[in-house]
């Protein structure tokens, strides 16, 4: 998920309700990590096709864009230094570090977990007129169980 060239990995057979709920999980996960108290914007997981020529009624992936405000700016000073340390412990693999090309240099962190087949985008908006940092969660490409349709686009 680090490189757009590669496939999506498969994700295996699962109902729509239980990949929300994996990739909610995922999302939670990753907040947690940022150990500092805030609040994160309104929303949820959204379901999309697959983008690699499957059957959109058979095969999606989930995606869950996440934005976290901290209590205090000054509260996010090395959270993402921290987040590129502490990821791989928890069995993420960090494939990009470093400022984006926007006008503001965002620190930008990208990283993949093989085993769950999950993806995540971590950007620190230190310029934004409220600093926050946004995670992007996606997973790999399900399948729907034998006799299911997608629904939910």
């Amino acid at each position: 998920m680090g490189e757009s060239d590669n496939p999506l990995p498969s994700s295996g057979i699962s109902g729509l309700d239980d990949a929300r709920e994996e990739t909610e999980l995922v999302a939670a996960e990753l907040l947690g990590l940022i150990k500092i108290k805030g609040e994160q914007s309104p929303g949820g997981v959204r379901i999309t096709e697959c983008d690699n020529g499957e059957d959109p009624e058979k095969y999606f992936r989930t995606f869950h864009p996440v934005n976290f405000f901290p209590e205090s700016p000054e509260q996010l000073a090395g959270v993402m230094e921290r987040l590129r340390t502490e990821l791989p412990a928890h069995g993420w693999k960090v494939v990009e570090y470093g400022p984006d090309s926007s006008r503001n240099k965002n620190l930008n962190l990208t990283a993949d977990h093989d085993k769950r087949k999950f993806g995540v985008n971590i950007v620190h908006k230190a310029k934004d007129e409220r600093p926050s940092i946004s995670l992007y969660v996606v997973s790999g490409c399900y399948e729907v169980p034998e006799g299911e349709k997608v629904e939910g686009y």
